[in-house]
């Protein structure tokens, strides 16, 4: 039968808890996550016939499979570039459903980040060549002790603070607000924990003067896996559809995994800019269209420069838009209303999609009143997801 172009959804959404020593393997978390969306969506794993994760991904297609009952696969990839490209397995799995490649696709992420391996501790030179850590050119910063993300990130945060008056209680609305979303969210870490402006500042300097202890996300174990299927399949299942109206990548020159210290400019985020242009050109929709966002939240400074280069606010004036309380739940752009990364968990940003599709579905424990769009961003990637 030719193919055809066809509409993609989210049909089905699932995680494991989210702890700091799982207890079990990564391939039985991944198992457990993703017989948990098949569940949801209402689909047998033998319909599945693509699967997407992360080349950083511990758990092997084949096993997985196998543990499933996936029966035959037609296509699988791996999305490299960490949680920085996490709304990229969406895109890809949008893609080959619109091709009709696909009628099924599992993405999913399963990691014992926490009990097993830290990504907050100091890399190593042989570290930096291991499969999956990106282009090597880590190499060129750890001799002069930039070894860990905090510090990559920290290098571009302080221009972006320098060049527009930030600091670091600016940063702190952010988590804040954050946390505020986690303490109302069961899923989330840090439910019924929600912290002051003031507690955010008494909190231990982790790179100063630009990140605090609670400046950064948590380091997790845990398993998110989401089903994607054509718009009209997805409207036979067991949940609402959630159309993914666009998604794109973008990787501009010179931009690094974490780090990004050879842009051109480091007060922006090239590659969100990229991404934002993209996807609303690919869309035809406009920032004032979105009822929320949900944007990869890593550290606190790249939630404000997001904010700014998905055209929410202009470049600067980020710090103002959430002191305004702007991204508070009632606010014009409610963000991370799971709690994100620094309050629900670290899952490489997998979760964060998950709390988009429940804010279309409306399910969400921090629900945007009359939402229509949301728009998810790990950096890198983007997506729109829209009622129907």
């Amino acid at each position: 039968m030719p193919r055809k172009f066809r509409e993609a959804a989210i049909a089905g959404i699932g995680h494991t808890e989210f702890s700091k020593s799982s207890g079990r393997s990564e391939l039985t978390l991944a198992a457990e996550c993703a017989k948990a969306a098949l569940d949801d969506a209402g689909i047998a794993p033998s319909e599945v016939d693509g699967m997407i994760t992360f080349t950083l991904d511990g758990s092997d297609e084949i096993h997985l499979a196998r543990c499933l009952g996936v029966k035959d696969l037609a296509y699988t990839t791996r999305i490299p570039g960490g949680g920085a490209a996490a709304v990229a397995t969406i895109y890809q799995a949008m893609a080959i459903v619109n091709a009709g490649v696909c009628d099924c696709v599992l993405v999913w992420r399963a990691m014992n980040e926490r009990s097993q391996y830290r990504f907050g501790q100091p890399f190593t030179m042989e570290s930096a060549f291991q499969p999956g850590n990106g282009t090597g050119s880590l190499l060129w910063c750890m001799p002069y002790g930039a070894q860990t993300p905090a510090s990559w990130i920290a290098l571009a945060a302080q221009r972006y603070m320098q060049v527009y008056g930030v600091s670091n209680e600016d940063f702190g609305r952010v988590s804040v607000a954050q946390r505020k979303y986690a303490a109302n969210n069961p899923h989330a870490w840090f439910y019924r924990k929600p912290i002051t402006l003031e507690e955010h500042q008494a909190s231990k300097w982790i790179v100063e003067p630009v990140l605090r202890l609670l400046d950064c996300c948590q380091e997790s174990d845990g398993g998110v896996a989401i089903v994607i299927t054509s718009l009209d399949r997805a409207r036979d299942g067991k949940q609402k559809p959630v159309k993914i109206t666009g998604a794109c990548q973008s990787i501009p020159y010179n931009v690094e995994v974490v780090s990004n210290y050879y842009h051109a400019d480091l007060s922006c985020m090239p590659e969100a800019e990229g991404t934002a242009k993209r996807l609303y050109a690919q869309t035809g929709m406009k920032p004032s269209e979105m009822q929320a966002a949900i944007l990869y939240d890593a550290f606190t400074p790249v939630v404000l420069m997001q904010l700014e280069a998905f055209g929410f606010c202009k470049r600067g004036e980020a710090r103002d838009f959430v002191k305004a309380g702007n991204i508070d739940l009632g606010g014009a752009l409610p963000v991370n209303t799971n709690g994100g990364l620094i309050g629900e968990a670290y899952i490489h940003g997998m979760n964060s999609i998950v709390e988009a599709v429940r804010q279309v579905r409306g399910t969400s424990p921090n629900q945007v009143a009359k939402l229509q769009n949301v728009l998810v961003s790990s950096g890198m990637a983007g997506a729109i997801f829209s009622r129907v």
